[in-house]
């Protein structure tokens, strides 16, 4: 655990320098996924930096493309590519935008329209299932994207499928673009609905890499997609931004991004 818990506070370090040098926005949900992605990267994902493409790969979506900080900072720390390509993130002529590209390697899909990487996944996992391969397809959205229609689709389609090898981690952090999630469309009871569409369900800390690594590597021999309900907290590792909805779209001044890595060492 303490490999994945380095590898978290270095994805917030470098996402942090990111915004700030980019005057960039989407911090705050950046932050509340970089736990989810370190144990994804540092104990559960097969995959193969120096070939990116190797079909025998695992497959991770970032649906919230927005927080593609977060992405781009542990596949430069996984080796995907130089960590000095970040500096160019959000400038002219450079493939590190500011909503996830796939011409950056280990970027599978480009993301930022939401809704629309579950029902890619989906895809991806029956071509897999029919074509019979081992890989795991995994799909990272955010709360407020489940106000989509599309993924309610997809939520169908995946158990009717019996996509068993489908994993869906929705980062609960309570709070979307406009306001929090219970004020602006409410999604409780949310465990119950994925329940109801037949999906096996679990509700953990985000936050917790334990329990993260148990809910990913949990198996239930009963042909269903999994769906991990991880309740987060927006710019999590930064006090000063957690929970603040100002920090989806606020970039770190030089003042407060000293004091963020400070917090971080």
């Amino acid at each position: 655990m303490k490999d994945s818990v380095t590898l978290a506070n270095n994805i917030r370090k470098l996402a942090l320098i990111m915004n700030h040098n980019a005057n960039a926005s989407h911090i705050g949900g950046a932050l509340s996924i970089a736990d989810i992605l370190a144990v994804l990267y540092e104990r559960v994902l097969k995959i193969y930096p120096e070939a990116p493409a190797n079909p025998l790969r695992d497959r991770f979506l970032l649906s919230k493309g927005h927080a593609c900080s977060a992405l781009y900072a542990v596949l430069a720390l996984k080796g995907y590519f130089e960590q000095e390509l970040l500096d160019t993130y959000s400038k002219n002529g450079s493939k590190f935008i500011t909503h996830a590209s796939h011409n950056v390697p280990g970027v599978e899909l480009s993301t930022g329209s939401l809704g629309h990487a579950l029902s890619v996944g989906c895809g991806i996992a029956l071509a897999a299932k029919r074509r019979q391969k081992n890989f795991k397809t995994y799909v990272l959205v955010s709360d407020g994207e489940l106000d989509e229609g599309s993924n309610w689709e997809a939520i169908l389609f995946a158990p009717h499928h019996k996509l068993d090898k489908l994993t869906l981690i929705v980062d609960y952090n309570k709070i979307q673009s406009l306001g929090r999630t219970d004020e602006v469309l409410s999604l409780e009871p949310l465990k119950s609905k994925f329940e109801s569409c037949n999906w096996n369900t679990q509700e953990i800390d985000g936050h917790d890499h334990e329990a993260i690594y148990n809910a990913l590597v949990s198996t239930e021999n009963n042909d269903r997609p999994k769906v991990i309900i991880a309740h987060t907290v927006k710019g999590k590792g930064v006090d000063f931004m957690e929970d603040k909805l100002l920090w989806h779209y606020k970039s770190p001044d030089e003042a407060q991004l000293k004091d963020a890595i400070d917090q971080l060492i």
